[in-house]
């Protein structure tokens, strides 16, 4: 806890001088965060395009941190963990929250394992879900998780049934300053809907995408491309992006709807794709990392828990997928990889 904006300076000078590089990227954003700009930039992620990089206004990111302590009843004192990397938005919004309300923030390098290193007990933590799978047997030490940066398998959500720990999943992106919405992933309240945080409203266009609408967090409303069933003005089933729908036959296919059910039964990375068929139009395959040269494994039982058309009607292999630094899936550099060898 500092007592001024100065102490913070000369404490973010010293990190500079001799810090570790999660501690220089904090230093940076404390720095950029405490100058007298009104805006500052941020890269997004690259999970669906190439990185690029924009701005935020820091009044959205102040009125998105307080919209996530009034969500999460989080005041100040709160103690909170920061193990994700500061140089992108999620680390720095735990930074924010540290800030603007006054919580007792405890920040580490953003492994794996981050939350097994250490005795601390917390009341906040954000991981992304490659993090809460490798530390599970600590979750107890956590009283509030919010998980974002990827989809949550299902097995990871099978697992999180037995943690006593109150864990969420989050929607958003870089352009809404991380999450607008939530959903808990486990307890007596596990919901497969998202919750808007305070003073977000939801609609969808003509493709029926969601259209996010939070004059507090946004200059205007963010048209997305993430096809959603609206349930209210403030509630959304998920269902896939746009961008990645199959359309197979006249019948729409979404991808992540195929890889939640079939991650419990495929073991190693894997996506659900497309390629042209004469007479379907579009026909789904699947593409897994075999980065050991292992035998392909026999999927068909795996297969025989989707509908017909939803089956793939082939298989293929790449060595390595590519990533985001959160730990994103980059499904259109695999797919141009693939594209390379066919």
């Amino acid at each position: 806890m500092y007592e001024s904006a100065e102490e913070l300076l000369n404490f973010a000078d010293g990190l500079l001088q001799q810090g570790d590089i999660h501690e220089i990227q904090m230093a940076k954003f404390i720095e950029e965060w405490l100058n007298f700009d009104e805006e500052v930039s941020v890269n997004t992620s690259g999970s669906t395009g190439k990185e690029k990089k924009i701005t935020l206004r820091k009044e959205h990111m102040v009125n998105s941190a307080k919209a996530t302590g009034a969500f999460f009843k989080l005041g100040a004192g709160t103690s909170a963990l920061l193990c994700l990397s500061p140089d992108h938005i999620a680390g720095k919004m735990m930074l924010v929250r540290a800030m603007v309300m006054g919580w007792d923030l405890h920040v580490v390098a953003p492994e794996k394992d981050a939350l097994t290193q250490y005795d601390n007990d917390y009341d906040f933590v954000a991981m992304v879900p490659y993090q809460v799978f490798h530390s599970l047997e600590a979750l107890s030490k956590v009283k509030k998780l919010i998980v974002g940066g990827g989809p949550v398998s299902r097995e990871l959500e099978e697992k999180l049934q037995e943690v006593p720990t109150e864990v969420f999943a989050t929607y958003g992106m870089t352009e809404t300053s991380t999450h607008v919405a939530i959903k808990r992933l486990n307890g007596p309240a596990r919901s497969n809907v998202f919750s808007a945080l305070p003073n977000v409203k939801f609609s969808t266009d003509e493709r029926s995408c969601l259209v996010v609408n939070a004059p507090e967090i946004l200059r205007e409303p963010l048209v997305t491309n993430d096809l959603v069933n609206l349930v209210t003005p403030t509630s959304f089933q998920w269902l896939g992006r746009f961008d990645n729908m199959i359309n197979s036959g006249g019948i729409k296919i979404f991808p992540e709807t195929l890889e939640e059910k079939l991650s419990e039964y495929i073991d190693r990375p894997f996506i659900i794709a497309s390629e042209k068929d004469e007479e379907l139009g579009e026909r789904v395959i699947l593409i897994f990392q075999n980065d050991k040269d292992a035998d392909i494994p026999n999927y068909s039982q795996a297969f025989s828990i989707l509908e017909k058309y939803e089956r793939p009607k082939k298989v293929y292999t790449i060595s390595k997928f590519s990533y985001t630094p959160t730990g994103k899936i980059k499904r259109g550099d695999i797919l141009q990889v693939l594209q390379k060898y066919r």
